[in-house]
């Protein structure tokens, strides 16, 4: 029965007496729920004042945000062709193995396990601590402390199974929504428009570099859709499902940010969205005071903990992937029938988060420290997803495609440029964070270097389907 259904909704089949695998449990709404929650998280309350402060106007704020939803939808149907062609729950792992290698697809899963999902999660921890702690202080440490236990409680939700963390998924999500929903109502009609400035705003420096710094902010708060990736496995519906997720997701998230900005630019003008270092909270407080802004600290606060918890969800499932093609990872590749869910991977991953909080407490600057430590691998690893696009057409061009991206090659190639200039900004605009996150992806090369000894050169045994295999012993179907 199990297999068959599997196989019904275009997975491969369930080997006899093998271990229990991910099955098709969700629905098109919890992965537009799940990618809505990962990418509508704080920086929508955060961003648009650096965006305004590289804006010449409000014209060209609202462009600058239209522009990084067009690139967005760009990436989105790229991976909407790769996660309906292949559904997997490794996503960009799996693709990124087909097309470039085991050895590449290690060293992502590698950042994946050390670097991505875990400083993300860590990141956002930060996040929620600092908001939570204006509403509940817990003493001098209260940043920290509310980042762990953010991490230690989403996590514990997520291992106690798919089911209860989809539904806190899609309430968190809920009421992120609603939240924004508020401030964007308020903006555009319950707050009286700010007055225009007497001149025009302008920005320091030429305006191709301060539009090209205004959208290193916009595509980061646009960022994380690719998550869908990592559940294209568990979607019922069949292979297009991916598509209608992924797409949907992106219209709605554009939407809404487009609306959020306007409201700001409304409420408090220009020049006050650049001054400002929490627009939301200023915009509720002309309307109702000081519990205004109380109020929409708590949406916040919802807000990195619907981000918090996709990212927990999503991210385990690479480390999964990581387990079941590499022996010596193997404990991580087990996956539990009762939680419907990898758990293994999820407590490690949960485990080396806390270790990062750790860090960030000890530099005082958990926020920032961990975008530094995160971007640069980040956007390397997305432009290197869009060249096994490239490179998969090129190689299977007879592979059954439910989805096929338009324009091809130019979309890809658009896709890719916005990758390879993120890559450049990240490294070019962040200190020595960035250096530390490619240092820990470089360590990778260690296990690299141990499964290849191992095993002998990596090109020197045939693989059963005729091409070279990597040395890393037998893959195990998925």
């Amino acid at each position: 029965m199990r297999r068959e259904r599997y196989q019904r909704e275009g997975q491969p089949a369930v080997p006899d007496g093998s271990a229990a695998l991910p099955l098709p449990s969700l629905r098109v709404v919890d992965a537009v729920g799940l990618v809505v929650g990962i990418v509508v998280g704080a920086g929508i309350f955060r961003t648009p004042s650096l965006v305004a402060q590289n804006a010449t106007g409000p014209v060209s704020v609202v462009l600058l945000w239209a522009l990084g939803g067009l690139i967005s939808l760009i990436g989105a149907m790229c991976y909407a062709e790769l996660a309906s062609t292949w559904p997997h729950a490794g996503g960009d792992y799996h693709y990124l193995r087909r097309a470039l290698g085991r050895s590449l697809a290690f060293l992502f899963a590698w950042a994946r396990l050390t670097v991505i999902p875990t400083g993300s999660i860590a990141l956002l921890g930060f996040i929620f601590g600092d908001y939570a702690s204006q509403l509940l202080p817990l003493g001098e440490h209260s940043s920290a402390l509310y980042a762990a236990l953010s991490v230690v409680v989403l996590t514990g939700l997520n291992v106690a199974g798919i089911q209860l963390g989809k539904w806190t998924q899609n309430l968190l999500t809920v009421a992120v929504v609603a939240g924004l929903g508020l401030v964007i109502i308020v903006g555009l009609f319950l707050v009286p428009a700010a007055p225009a400035p007497a001149a025009p705003v302008t920005s320091d420096g030429p305006p191709h570099a301060a539009w090209g710094l205004a959208m290193v902010f916009v595509l980061l708060t646009y960022g994380g859709w690719n998550e869908a990736a990592y559940i294209s496995s568990e979607l019922r519906g069949g292979r297009r499902s991916i598509v209608s997720a992924l797409l949907w997701s992106m219209v709605a998230v554009t939407a809404l940010y487009l609306l959020a900005n306007a409201a700001y630019l409304r409420g408090l003008g220009l020049a006050g969205v650049g001054q400002s270092d929490a627009v939301a909270a200023e915009l509720m407080q002309r309307v109702a005071g000081p519990s205004g802004a109380q109020f929409i600290s708590v949406i916040i606060c919802a807000a990195v903990l619907t981000s918090s918890n996709a990212t927990i969800l999503m991210g385990s499932r690479t480390h999964y992937a990581l387990g079941r093609d590499f022996p010596l990872f193997s404990p991580l590749g087990r996956w539990s029938a009762r939680a419907g869910a990898p758990v293994n991977a999820l407590l490690v991953q949960g485990t080396i988060s806390l270790a990062l909080v750790g860090v960030g407490f000890i530099t005082r600057r958990g926020f920032e420290t961990m975008v530094e430590y995160t971007a640069p691998v980040f956007w390397f690893f997305f432009l290197l997803s869009g060249v096994s696009l490239l490179v998969l057409r090129r190689r299977e061009p007879h592979v059954v495609r439910p989805f096929r991206v338009p324009l091809y090659p130019l979309t890809p190639l658009l896709f890719c440029a916005s990758c390879a200039y993120l890559l450049y900004s990240s490294l070019a605009y962040t200190g020595a964070g960035a250096l530390v996150g490619v240092a820990v992806l470089a360590t990778g090369l260690i296990p690299l270097a141990l499964m290849h000894r191992r095993t002998g050169h990596p090109r020197s045994k045939p693989s059963p389907g005729g091409r070279k295999s990597w040395g890393f012993g037998r893959p195990r179907s998925v």
